[in-house]
């Protein structure tokens, strides 16, 4: 029996989805390498389409700065010595410039101008270029416009929702990736006191899968390199990342290594810009165009074929060793610092070139190669992103990475590591401060006994499962610290539909998003500081991609005097909830943040004497045992982790389909209509598909067709896409999210870190 997924929304509802509507497309080559003088010029045109020239430059010279603010973009480290004086890339300037918008305002004008259902009539790019929340606004039941409200009473209205559930575990306190240590410190405590751990985040739709790998065999969920260990590095191996737009200063540090004679091995089902070359936007030869040939080797390998390719590398080392007996493996590292190597051994053994050349799409002969590039260097990183972590075999295919490291010794030793790229720039922050539904004993421990209370110890609610406990109506406040929660995740007819079956939707941003238009029965919008804006004499702190807490402090007036800080707002919500009989002096940390951190450094391992390192300039890197070689198990020894092969099986004529970004767009966020590395500008509603597939559904270029996805017995449907032939492996497809998003199941996740499968969908395409 075949179901179809797919809402009815009522007359009155405001849509869950983008409109249906094509742009004017226009088509070029896509590019071979990335940046140079076009990332200039469009970075100036996002900046002054959003503020003036003044407010433009006293941003961009304090972004990243050692006495600066953060960039709220991706979680690239900045340099620990010398930085330049423009320490940023295209994609933070938008995202600086879009958090600096004083050009237009969402204000109480614009909201009594704007019903919610016309408002979610627009396209996610249209809210974008509406300008900065000014002020509380709240939707009242039944209403059809947000209405001012004050921050006193936004904040009781939260408090009584709350304080009227039958169970803390009705509510959701969801948080995304860009929030500041402080406030996310403080809002996984409000939780924990009030009762519950459902603590969703960002990450559970991310990097879930690389932390839950990393934790088993390496004992920490994070990466073991710093930013020095890219110069030293003799090769690299970039598996389902796109730098070139989703962190671009990472490509200096690539050119950097090129330089210096590193091999650089790029894994990816499309050929990406920013992994070919790289025309450095400082440099004069990168203004003129001139750029550093980046990848020595692009291997194209199937959707969820990279498990395949790994075990092919691990199989040729092995068979090298075997000819070379003594030269190849580092066997000191291996019987010191590891386990389980035979067990390993035996069972790759059993898997044959035929299995590996099948399931990865690639050659036996190409696999050789990447194997001798990692065989004959003496230091090697791995970088990765989401296209290893969002499939079903997320965490045991980054566990064949750490596999292959383990066999040359590549952790803990200069220029060699394990290099999770995340997203959000503070979003390895958020889960170190306790944004997470599954705390270690001893981190509960310590935030009971600092603030005199028993912390519950049940696991919360995840993304996939806050969802479906909303859907199911067992989850009645939603609460967002950031982001864009519609938007960001799968299946958004359940989404949608779960959202408003709840009694109160808030939402703590900067600006207009489709979470604030599909609510609860009553929402609210709290506006806050963005990370750029001044907030007092205060800072705030974050932690990047590798392990460095610095401080970031906000150069920029704020856009209206009735915002409030992210600390401050938490401290409200759970001043109104808990009640004055509450010992926590919630009053005093919304006013001083350093009494905040002085909580941290009780709390959290690794934050002793927080506020003098912090103030530091360029901070202090967190303690990390895996960079000392002390792993996962009671003797600090690593396992070799032993996966089957998971091949997808597609009937006649299905296809495998991921969700990816444009490159004018960061996460939910749409900047703009053009993806101008991949050829594509004026148009998000496109599908790029292999030649040859599109031959035999007869499909032409451009032409309208509609995406099916399969699962279970259920359908999932996008309409009206574009088919843009493209150089991608046979029966593989590509498309942007959020639009796609709906057709990825809810229930469809990764082992292990329940991490939704937007790289694995299963789809159809038809004409339209």
């Amino acid at each position: 029996m075949v179901m179809e997924i797919e809402e009815t929304e009522a007359p009155d509802q405001a849509s869950a989805e983008n409109p249906e509507e094509l742009g004017n497309l226009r088509r070029s080559e896509p590019s071979s390498s990335a940046a140079g003088l076009p990332a200039v010029t469009h970075s100036l045109k996002h900046a002054l389409r959003e503020s003036s020239i003044g407010r433009v430059a006293a941003s961009w010279f304090s972004l990243n700065q050692k006495d600066g603010f953060d960039c709220p973009s991706c979680a690239w480290p900045d340099p620990d010595d010398h930085r330049a004086k423009t320490e940023f890339c295209e994609n933070g300037a938008k995202a600086v410039a879009s958090e600096a918008s004083n050009k237009k305002r969402c204000d109480a004008a614009f909201f009594a101008k704007w019903p919610v259902k016309e408002l979610a009539a627009q396209s996610d790019h249209w809210h974008e270029l509406q300008g900065r929340l000014t002020e509380p606004v709240v939707l009242r039941k039944g209403a059809s416009h947000y209405e001012p409200i004050s921050w006193e009473n936004a904040f009781r209205m939260v408090g009584h929702e709350l304080n009227e559930l039958d169970s803390p575990d009705e509510a959701i306190f969801y948080t995304s990736g860009r929030t500041v240590n402080e406030a996310a410190f403080l809002y996984q405590l409000f939780a924990r006191l009030y009762g519950t751990n459902n603590l969703p985040d960002c990450s559970n739709m991310c990097h879930e899968s690389s932390g839950a790998a990393l934790k088993q065999t390496i004992g920490i969920g994070k990466g073991t390199v710093s930013l020095d260990d890219f110069e030293k590095a003799e090769a690299i191996f970039i598996f389902g990342q796109n730098p070139g737009t989703n962190h671009p200063r990472m490509l200096s540090s690539l050119q950097t290594a090129k330089r210096n004679g590193c091999r650089i091995v790029a894994v990816n089902p499309l050929k990406e810009a920013g992994l070919l070359g790289f025309a450095h936007p400082q440099e004069v030869k990168g203004l003129l165009g001139v750029s550093t040939s980046l990848a020595s080797q692009y291997l194209q390998v199937r959707l969820n074929g990279d498990m395949a390719l790994l075990k092919g590398m691990q199989k040729a080392i092995l068979e090298e060793e075997d000819n070379d007996p003594g030269q190849v493996l580092d066997h000191a590292f291996i019987d010191e610092r590891t386990t389980g190597f035979e067990e390993w051994k035996a069972a790759l053994a059993t898997l044959s070139w035929e299995q590996v050349e099948e399931q990865s799409g690639l050659a036996q002969k190409e696999i050789l190669k990447a194997a001798h590039t990692y065989i004959k260097a003496d230091s090697v990183i791995s970088c990765w992103a989401m296209g290893l972590t969002q499939h079903k075999t997320a965490v045991a295919t980054i566990q064949e990475i750490v596999n292959l490291h383990l066999l040359g010794g590549n952790i803990g030793k200069p220029g060699a590591g394990l290099c999770p790229v995340r997203g959000h720039s503070n979003v390895q922050g958020d889960r170190t401060m306790g944004i997470a539904t599954n705390m270690p004993p001893a981190f509960l421990d310590a935030l009971g006994q600092e603030f005199n209370f028993h912390p519950p110890r049940e696991t919360g609610l995840d993304t996939v499962a806050s969802i479906a406990a909303m859907r199911d109506g067992l989850a009645k406040v939603f609460i967002a610290l950031g982001g864009n929660f519609l938007s960001a995740t799968p299946d958004v007819d359940t989404v949608a539909a779960g959202i408003r079956r709840c009694r109160l939707s808030v939402q703590v941003s900067t600006k207009l998003n489709r979470s604030h238009l599909v609510t609860a029965e009553q929402a609210l919008i709290l506006p806050c500081l963005g990370r750029s804006e001044v907030d007092r004499d205060q800072f705030v702190t974050v932690e990047n991609s590798m392990g460095i807490v610095h401080a970031s402090r906000g150069k920029l007036s704020p856009v209206s005097d009735s915002l409030l800080s992210e600390p401050a707002i938490v401290s409200g919500v759970a001043k109104a909830t808990l009640g004055n009989d509450s010992e926590i002096p919630w009053d005093d940390f919304a006013k001083d943040y350093s009494l905040v951190r002085k909580r941290i450094e009780k709390v959290v391992p690794g934050f002793d004497d927080f506020e003098r390192k912090v103030l530091q300039p360029g901070g202090f890197y967190l303690p990390n045992p895996a960079k000392q070689r002390v792993f996962a198990d009671a003797e600090g020894k690593a396992p070799f982790s032993v996966h089957p092969l998971e091949p997808i099986d597609l009937t006649e004529g299905q296809l495998l389909l991921m969700t990816i970004r444009s490159h004018d767009q960061f996460n939910t966020t749409i900047y703009g209509m053009d993806d101008r590395y991949r050829g594509i500008r004026n148009e998000r509603r496109v599908i790029f598909l292999n030649r040859e597939d599109m031959k035999e559904r007869n499909l032409s270029a451009e032409q309208p067709v509609n995406i099916t996805s399969h699962w279970q017995g259920e359908m999932r449907h996008a309409r009206l896409f574009l088919a843009i032939p493209y150089d991608i492996p046979r029966r593989c497809a590509a498309a942007y999210f959020p639009e796609t998003n709906v057709l990825v199941p809810l229930d469809s996740t990764a082992r292990v870190s329940k991490t939704p499968t937007s790289k694995s969908i299963v789809v159809t395409v038809e004409a339209a």
